[in-house]
């Protein structure tokens, strides 16, 4: 199973409340901050909860 590298590519400034507690969730604080994230189902709900604030790639397990 891959990972998922999750980029903050948009401030959470004007966001509903509920988007700023999943990029915390996720670990995000900040513009081009970039976390790396196990693929689970509850972590992709997080992202698609803030899918326009943020960038996702996958990457392969181990190259963190």
């Amino acid at each position: 199973m891959a990972d998922l590298k999750v980029t903050q590519i948009k401030s959470s400034i004007g966001a509903k409340q509920n988007q700023r507690d999943s990029l915390r969730t996720l670990g995000l604080r900040g513009i081009r901050k970039q976390v790396v994230r196990p693929d689970s189902p509850e972590n992709r709900g997080l992202i698609n909860v803030v899918r326009h604030l943020v960038t996702v790639e996958e990457v392969e397990e181990g190259s963190r």
